[in-house]
C-alpha cells in the first residue's frame, strides 16, 4: 500500500516529542556491517514473540550474533533501568510500545537513545524519527461473525454501555498495560467532540456529562457495564472469536490476533463502520540502551528493521510501517489497512500528560469498573 494513509496518523503522532531535523552523517553501509561483526553478540527486547524469528533473520543475514527476547513493555522499562543503574547492559536494543514512558523517563535519563539510519530518513516522515518510532500498532474492535455474519452488531461506541452489552464486553486490564491509560487521557484530550457527537447520533439528545469530559463519561459508563478485563490478547480473542458461542462478547484487541482465525479457526471480525473510530493506534519505538558494548550492531540492527524484510514478520500481524518505502503486506489478517483513517490517532502533543495522569487514569477505572 502506498504511503497516503499515513498522513493522517503522521501528521500528530510523536509532533511534539520531535525535535528539528537532526543532522546526519555520511553514511557507509559495508563499514557498518563490518565493526558490527567486531562486536559482541547483542540482544533486542520486544514485547511480540516474532523478535525471535527476526533476530535469527537477521544473524543470518550479516553474519553475527543477536537474540530475540520477548519481554513486556512493562518488564522492559524496569530491567533497561536497573541495567542501566547497574552499568550492565543486557538489552542492546529495546523495541517499545510506551512512547510516554520513553519521553517522559527513559529519554531524559539517557537509559536509551534514538537512532535515525542515515540513508533512509528521508524515508521516515519528520514526526516518527526522534525519537524513531518504526510502526503504528492497533487496537480494533471485533466481533463474532459465526453469530453475526459480515456486520458488526454494534454501530456506535455508545451501545458499548447498554444493558444488552453488560457483562460482554472484553479488553486488556487498564491496570496492567499503560497504553490504556495513555488512550483513556488521549481521548480525553482530542476526543471528546466526536464521542459528543457519537452520543448525540445514538440517542438524539445532546449529551450532559456528569464526569469532567464526554470522554471520561463514556469511560465510566462502559467501566460500570461490567467488562471483561484481561491481562493479555489471548482470553479477548476466546471471548469474541471461539466458535459455537451462543452469545459472544465484544472485544478490544491487538490487530495482530486476527491471525487465531486461521490459527485456530476463530471468527473474529472487523468492526468496519463502528461510529466515531474502529479502534485506535499506538507507536512501536526503536531505541538504542546507553552503553551497549556493540553499538554498531545495535544500529546495524534498527536499520533492519526500518526494512520490508526486517518488519514483515510484525507487518504480517498486522503492524502498520512508518516507512513510507515499505507497503503493507495484502494478506495481512484484520484488514485495518482498508479503515486507517476511522482509526483514533496517537497524538504525542500531550505524551508527557499521558505519562503524569497514568495513575490519575487507574484511579478512575478503579472507582467505576464493576465485575
Amino acid at each position: 500500500m502506498s504511503a497516503y494513509w499515513r498522513a493522517p496518523l503522521l501528521a500528530v503522532a510523536l509532533a511534539a516529542a520531535a525535535t528539528p531535523a537532526i543532522a546526519v552523517e555520511p553514511f557507509d553501509l559495508n563499514g557498518l556491517i563490518a565493526a558490527a561483526r567486531k562486536e559482541p553478540p547483542i540482544t533486542i527486547y520486544d514485547s511480540t514473540g516474532k523478535i525471535v524469528d527476526m533476530a535469527k533473520a537477521f544473524s543470518a543475514k550479516y553474519g553475527l550474533s543477536a537474540t530475540g527476547q520477548k519481554v513486556s513493555a512493562n518488564s522492559q522499562l524496569e530491567m533497561l533501568l536497573r541495567e542501566s543503574q547497574s552499568r550492565n547492559v543486557k538489552g542492546d536494543v529495546a523495541l517499545l510500545t510506551d512512547t510516554p514512558a520513553v519521553i517522559g523517563q527513559m529519554l531524559p535519563a539517557k537509559v536509551l537513545e534514538s537512532h535515525l539510519p542515515a540513508d533512509l530518513a528521508s524515508e521516515i516522515p519528520a514526526g516518527y524519527r526522534d525519537p524513531l518510532a518504526i510502526s503504528v500498532n492497533a487496537n480494533v474492535w471485533a466481533y463474532n461473525t459465526e453469530i453475526h455474519g459480515a456486520s458488526c452488531p454494534i454501530s456506535n461506541v455508545w451501545q458499548l454501555t447498554e444493558p444488552e452489552w453488560r457483562g460482554r464486553v472484553a479488553f486488556i486490564d487498564p491496570l496492567t498495560k499503560g497504553t490504556y491509560t495513555d488512550w483513556f487521557n488521549q481521548l480525553a484530550q482530542h476526543g471528546n467532540e466526536a464521542l459528543t457527537a457519537a452520543y448525540k447520533a445514538r440517542y438524539g439528545k445532546t449529551l450532559v456529562p456528569q464526569q469532567k469530559t464526554a470522554a471520561a463519561e463514556w469511560l465510566a459508563a462502559l467501566a460500570k457495564n461490567a467488562p471483561l478485563v484481561s491481562e493479555n490478547d489471548d482470553r479477548i480473542s476466546d471471548a469474541v472469536g471461539a466458535p459455537g458461542q451462543k452469545a459472544p462478547f465484544m472485544g478490544l484487541l491487538s490487530s495482530a490476533k486476527f491471525r487465531d482465525n486461521a490459527d485456530k479457526g476463530y471468527k473474529l471480525g472487523l468492526c468496519k463502520t463502528l461510529e466515531p473510530w474502529v479502534g485506535w493506534t499506538y507507536t512501536k519505538l526503536a531505541l538504542i540502551a546507553k552503553g551497549t558494548k556493540s553499538p554498531n550492531a545495535a544500529k546495524l540492527f534498527v536499520r533492519y528493521i526500518l526494512t520490508e524484510e526486517g518488519l514483515m514478520p510484525q507487518m504480517q500481524d498486522g503492524k502498520l510501517p512508518t516507512s513510507q518505502a515499505i507497503p503493507v503486506p495484502k494478506d495481512e489478517p484484520s484488514g485495518v489497512a482498508a479503515v486507517l483513517d476511522r482509526l483514533f490517532p496517537y497524538d504525542a502533543k500531550t505524551g508527557l500528560d499521558d505519562w503524569d495522569k497514568r495513575q490519575d487514569w487507574q484511579d478512575f477505572w478503579q472507582i467505576h469498573y464493576k465485575r
